[in-house]
């Protein structure tokens, strides 16, 4: 197919779903958006202590609330500045206004002072990552904590409960779910029918061996994370050598989705943006180690099998206009059964998926790439919290995460510091790329924040 017809195909398949995605918006907002105290009640009510107005003020009680909410956020996800200010609700809520939270990437500080009382407590993070299903739980008793449903007591035992929950679907689903979310990425970024094969079978060895990863200690993560970088570029640049030609080479950033640190680069990004030195600085430097890890398995593969040189800048459309958008539905679908989302949840992830891919779409006709990812983010960040509010919607950080890595910054990032460590002195380009492709989604979340209601519903 023409180039031509088919830039015009997107353009209009993509002015049609933000299209009907507005009509969805304004059609849900006139039936009535959902009471956030109603959701929060009916989410925590069993074992339930509301907050006692006529009961002193117990510092000690609400620092471990505190902390093990706080430390929660963190595991979810949530920058730091908004775990300060749910925490900083939290104590007024518990009527110690004068209280302090300082919160870290991997753990927080947290005193306590109000009515001749003080009481102050310190935690780290370790905990791992939670599943899109706990994140909506998170949130949800963030809602009700925050509004004086659960006293510091039933927070403690409810975050408890969230940290204990089992996934929502077997295993071996979920592993397929990594396999459906590779193969689309591969569509998304141009591979041929063979490559879309290959990154969906690489995917699968990827999405198990994540899930072994999940029950080795924390200190193995890197030897996990740069053996699969290893395992997946052999067998990608193996084949090359045997002449399977460069439609193939989507399939070695997509099976690593999920190990790209975008997300924590582009957080990292934000909180420096915002002033959060410390935190910022620390996530800039964790998200910087985990491309060197992956850039390390790649170099290293390249080295064994024999493969000096490649190229990921070929997009050959070989599936045509049309396919993009069916994998827009693959992934979302395949992330949902990875992370354990919701049921419920799943429609909207895939709404917020579309708005986002079409906003990108017209956006890269517009202004170009890195810009692109500015509008992208700019259109997602109240469209997020927008569903949040909605009966059905889940947490804006579950519906948010899928659709960053749509954006996949980390992905150019990736590809430079591969270069860099192989010697290519081009390397730099693509890692100047990759950080203004972060900048631009920062500086989009910010601007999308302005729009967007979040002292009730914080996606980010």
């Amino acid at each position: 197919m023409n180039p031509m017809d088919s830039s015009l195909i997107s353009t209009i398949a993509a002015i049609a779903v933000l299209t009907a995605g507005l009509i969805v918006l304004v059609a849900t907002r006139r039936r009535g958006r959902k009471d956030i105290a109603d959701s929060a009640r009916a989410a925590v009510t069993t074992g339930a202590v509301p907050v006692s107005d006529s009961a002193d003020p117990d510092a000690a009680a609400t620092v471990a609330a505190s902390e093990a909410l706080g430390i929660a956020m963190i595991d979810a996800g949530y920058s730091v500045e908004t775990v300060q200010l749910a925490l900083s609700e939290v104590a007024h809520t518990n009527r110690l206004p004068a209280s302090d939270v300082l919160v870290f990437p991997n753990g927080l500080m947290v005193s306590a002072k109000g009515e001749g009382q003080r009481s102050s407590g310190a935690i780290s993070s370790g905990n791992g990552g939670l599943l899109f299903s706990q994140i909506d739980e998170v949130q949800r008793t963030v809602d009700a904590v925050r509004i004086g449903i659960l006293d510091p007591a039933s927070t403690i035992t409810r975050i408890e409960r969230i940290r204990a929950m089992a996934p929502l679907y077997a295993w071996p689903l979920r592993v397929v779910g990594y396999g459906f979310l590779s193969s689309a990425l591969a569509v998304l970024l141009g591979a041929t029918w063979i490559g879309v094969a290959l990154a969906s079978v690489l995917g699968l060895l990827t999405g198990g061996a994540l899930l072994v990863g999940d029950r080795v200690p924390r200190r193995y993560t890197a030897l996990i994370t740069v053996a699969v970088a290893f395992t997946v570029s052999v067998v990608i640049f193996a084949l090359l050598r045997a002449g399977w030609g460069a439609g193939i080479l989507a399939a070695l950033i997509a099976p690593l989705v999920v190990l790209l640190p975008g997300t924590l680069l582009t957080t990292a990004t934000l909180e420096l943006a915002t002033g959060q030195m410390i935190s910022g600085a620390g996530r800039l430097a964790a998200g910087a180690m985990q491309l060197v890890l992956l850039g390390a398995g790649i170099v290293t593969a390249a080295a064994v099998v024999g493969v000096p040189d490649f190229d990921f800048t070929e997009n050959p459309e070989a599936l045509g206009p049309f396919a993009p958008w069916v994998a827009v539905a693959v992934f979302g679908v395949g992330i949902s059964l990875h992370r354990s989302a919701p049921p419920r949840s799943i429609g909207w992830i895939l709404f917020v998926l579309y708005v986002a891919y079409s906003a990108q779409v017209l956006a890269d006709l517009a202004v170009g790439g890195v810009l692109s990812a500015f509008v992208g983010a700019l259109v997602v960040t109240p469209v997020t919290a927008l569903v949040a509010r909605q009966p059905s919607g889940p947490a804006a950080l579950v519906s948010f995460t899928p659709a960053f890595w749509l954006l996949v910054p980390g992905a150019i990032g990736l590809v430079g510091v591969a270069d860099l460590l192989g010697g290519d002195g081009a390397a730099a380009t693509s890692l100047l790329t990759t950080l203004s492709t972060m900048v631009a989604i920062s500086l989009g979340v910010l601007a999308g924040s302005s729009f967007s209601n979040r002292m009730q519903r914080p996606a980010l």
